[in-house]
């Protein structure tokens, strides 16, 4: 059986059973994966709240928390270049060697397999309920938003005050 090692990217604002969901299914396909943090340039706005190394640290103890090697996963942040020929390019540059893509994003789609690469789909986790966004929403409302995030990256977003983060750069933007 030849190698496998994939690469998946989102932005992970925050990290949640969803995203712990798709990297367990293509650990499942996959002897690796290399996870992408995307804009990792930004944060503190409302749709890009944590940190880089936040949401690097989220990653690392969620997938730790559910007995996943760390052998078997790289993390690695991937700042915006904001022009889409060079893009791939730019990933490659940051990562580990990868052989195959894991998105259900049509233009990192499109840009991996015009580079050459085979891109695979991941079947989503009640994508209406298990939303970054969605999550971030709940959060702003101050509604029940832990059901939705691995325990660990709970307690963790509560540490460094996350939902009040959220609320705080809200009440700025009004």
């Amino acid at each position: 059986m030849t190698f496998c090692r994939a690469f998946y990217i989102g932005r992970f604002q925050p990290f949640h059973k969803g995203h712990l969901h798709a990297i367990k299914y293509i650990l499942n396909e996959c002897d690796e994966v290399v996870i992408g943090i995307g804009s990792a340039q930004l944060s503190y706005s409302i749709r890009n709240p944590f940190t880089a190394g936040e949401r690097m640290y989220m990653i690392r103890i969620g997938l730790l928390s559910e007995n996943i090697p760390i052998t078997r996963f790289w993390i690695v942040p991937i700042p915006d270049v904001n022009n889409n020929d060079i893009w791939v390019s730019h990933v490659k540059a940051l990562s580990p060697t990868f052989n195959v893509v894991y998105s259900n994003n049509s233009l990192v789609t499109l840009l991996f397999e015009k580079e050459g690469y085979e891109v695979r789909k991941i079947p989503f986790l009640e994508r209406d309920k298990y939303s970054a966004t969605y999550i971030r929403k709940l959060m702003l409302k101050n509604k029940p938003w832990e059901h939705l995030v691995p325990k660990v990256i709970v307690d963790y977003i509560k540490e460094i005050k996350g939902p009040e983060r959220l609320q705080t750069l809200a009440s700025k933007d009004e």
